[in-house]
């Protein structure tokens, strides 16, 4: 497959602020991870198009109203005085939210907050990234702050999709129905269907640049 170019990359994310930044960063890990035919790469970059806010956001954002925290974590959040405990602090909300989850370590180990959200897929929690790390031979887990580099980011969010099968989900296939597809590698990244219409729309923009 031809290298994705500038001019493509800006086309998919309008947004993005520097597509020549990552232009190589992005058509390296496509290559080392298979992402190597116009299918795979059109799903691909739709998905860290929305994730990533189109490569301007490689870190979790968690600075929340405590209207909010009630809706995203009902459970943790029944009430809005707990809410209100936690809003507006971002650390504190991803050291409590997180908390002996995915590898992390309790709420006062700092683990929630040093392992929130990072890279254009974003990575969470301590287990993650010690994982990722060891595939990629980067060291995440002592230097977390590596996935907000086009690097580290683009490869972990290249590993992950490589890993999941989703390559295979994303081949144009006759015995099978593509949209449906897209929506299961959309659920695979997301746990669920959160965007999925922004998402259809970057897979189309990204499907007519590429093709």
């Amino acid at each position: 497959m031809t290298p994705i170019s500038e001019e493509q990359l800006k086309a998919i994310m309008p947004k993005c602020g520097d597509p020549a930044l990552w232009c190589a960063p992005l058509n390296d890990a496509m290559d080392r991870f298979a992402i190597n035919n116009p299918q795979r790469a059109a799903a691909f970059l739709a998905q860290i198009a929305h994730e990533s806010g189109e490569l301007c956001r490689l870190a979790e954002n968690l600075n929340y109203a405590a209207k909010r925290l009630m809706q995203v974590w009902p459970k943790r959040f029944p009430t809005l005085e707990k809410a209100e405990m936690y809003a507006r602090n971002p650390a504190k909300l991803a050291n409590y939210v997180y908390a002996k989850r995915l590898g992390n370590g309790d709420e006062q180990s700092g683990d929630g907050w040093r392992y929130r959200g990072r890279g254009v897929i974003q990575v969470t929690g301590r287990g993650n990234y010690r994982t990722i790390g060891a595939a990629l031979g980067l060291p995440l887990e002592a230097e977390p702050q590596r996935l907000e580099q086009p690097g580290a980011a683009a490869l972990s969010a290249a590993y992950f999709w490589q890993s999941r099968g989703l390559n295979e989900l994303a081949d144009d296939r006759n015995d099978d129905d593509d949209d449906e597809d897209f929506v299961r590698i959309s659920v695979l990244i997301n746990g669920g269907k959160t965007g999925l219409k922004e998402r259809r729309a970057y897979w189309a923009m990204a499907k007519s640049v590429l093709a």
